[in-house]
């Protein structure tokens, strides 16, 4: 019987002003009567639990998610995650010492220092979450490992003054994850990953993969699909978080790791939190109460001395960008050489 390695992509807070941009990626091995699962719509006991990320999660409440990550990498390392501390240093394709130390000394704690912090999913969630699982690996799919990569706002600040666009950002991120999960199974995979923004044509852009042959199967507003003899296929399909099972479990720990973040940061400043948001916290996209959030901490921020680098990112155009970006001297897209975190 053929075995695919199937590896959904993800991203979570492209679009934000505060906080890091969160790519996630999934495996799993998958049958052929596995392949035919994953092609049809899920049955509706699933889809309560796995579905689109912004129809299940939301900055309020992001235990489905937590439970979700907890499920995967549990199963994956073999034992129990006790603190949302151990569950990313489990999680994080870049350690977490290899991202701080982009921190300036009076900033690290905004990000790194949980406040208070724990996990929120009952047990009743878990233990359902653990049955679903084995439903799909009774489907042929069995799910194998889950990394996110994370960038902070200074990274990101960075590469666009390096003239490398978010979007590049975030595709060199998902290049990456492709290869570690490559290196994982030791054979070919089968990449399907969100399409970033309205982007037709990647391989003028690939960061991590520009150095490997590959082949252009076809590109277009709703599908890019590439062929690489060394990695296996790669496919960017639009709404693939609504249409991919891999990928929406992608984005539904993704939006956890961010919102964890997004926890941490705006925790780091109570007094402004609670008038900005009384209930829950700011989401750190582009709308009224995060505004509000921003305005209400620049006083704390100056007596804090907080990089602005470290908290607001730079704006960007929206449309993706139509030539290759220029590289700073001395500078790297990789993010396997660190450059970009």
């Amino acid at each position: 019987m053929a075995v695919v390695y199937r590896v959904g992509a993800d991203e979570n807070g492209l679009g934000g002003q505060l906080g890091p941009l969160v790519v996630t990626a999934v495996s799993a091995d998958v049958t052929e009567a596995g392949t035919r699962f994953l092609s049809r719509r899920l049955p509706k006991r699933l889809r309560e639990d796995l579905d689109d990320s912004k129809a299940l999660v939301s900055s309020h409440d992001t235990r489905l998610g937590e439970a979700w990550c907890r499920v995967l990498l549990q199963r994956e390392a073999g034992g129990a995650l006790d603190t949302p501390v151990g569950l990313l240093s489990r999680l994080l394709l870049t350690p977490e010492g290899a991202l701080r130390t982009r921190c300036p000394s009076q900033t690290e704690a905004q990000c790194w220092q949980p406040r208070s912090e724990g996990f929120g999913a009952e047990r009743a969630t878990i233990e359902k979450l653990t049955r679903h699982v084995a439903e799909l690996e009774e489907r042929g799919v069995s799910l194998r490992s889950v990394r996110s990569e994370v960038i902070c706002t200074n990274a990101l600040n960075a590469n666009k003054r390096n003239g490398v666009h978010r979007f590049m950002t975030d595709l060199h991120a998902m290049e990456a994850l492709l290869l570690d999960h490559r290196a994982r199974a030791e054979r070919p995979i089968l990449a399907v990953c969100g399409k970033i923004g309205g982007m037709g044509q990647y391989g003028r852009f690939f960061g991590p993969l520009s150095a490997e042959l590959h082949s252009v199967l076809v590109e277009g507003r709703a599908e890019s699909r590439y062929h690489f003899p060394s990695l296996g296929e790669v496919r960017f399909v639009r709404d693939a978080d609504a249409k991919d099972p891999l990928v929406m479990l992608a984005s539904l720990v993704g939006k956890y790791v961010r919102e964890l973040f997004m926890e941490r940061i705006t925790s780091f400043y109570p007094k402004e939190r609670a008038l900005a948001a009384p209930e829950g916290h700011p989401s750190g996209y582009h709308d009224p109460v995060t505004q509000r959030f921003v305005e209400l901490t620049r006083r704390a921020r100056r007596r804090l001395e907080v990089v602005d680098d470290c908290f607001l990112r730079i704006r960007e155009e929206k449309s993706p960008p139509t030539a290759k970006p220029k590289r700073a001297a001395g500078a790297a897209v990789n993010p396997g050489q660190g450059s970009l975190f």
